[in-house]
């Protein structure tokens, strides 16, 4: 998991779905950076790894949202330790 998670780009991923991203254009916005190439790479990571679920919504055109698993939701609470140790004054 260690391995996963430190690739650039994965905890910035997961943080945008804990904060309500589903769809590939929402999570290309909340990920400042982030190419269309590389945030496809990572989805595809997550989702072998178990934390993201890709679901097609039938539609025309069809349309891709990713969600957390159960898995992935559990990482909530570690992402949120970490965003409140960054933000402690130094010192």
């Amino acid at each position: 998991m260690a391995d996963l998670l430190e690739r650039r780009w994965q905890l910035s991923i997961i943080y945008a779905a804990l904060s309500g991203a589903l769809r590939f254009s929402e999570f290309a916005e909340a990920v400042a950076g982030i190419s269309p190439r590389m945030l496809s790479e990572r989805l595809r990571d997550l989702e072998a790894a178990g934390l993201v679920q890709r679901n097609v919504i039938p539609s025309s055109p069809p349309t891709v949202e990713y969600r957390l698993t159960e898995r992935g939701r559990r990482l909530g609470p570690i992402i949120k330790a970490m965003q409140d140790y960054a933000s402690e004054p130094v010192g």
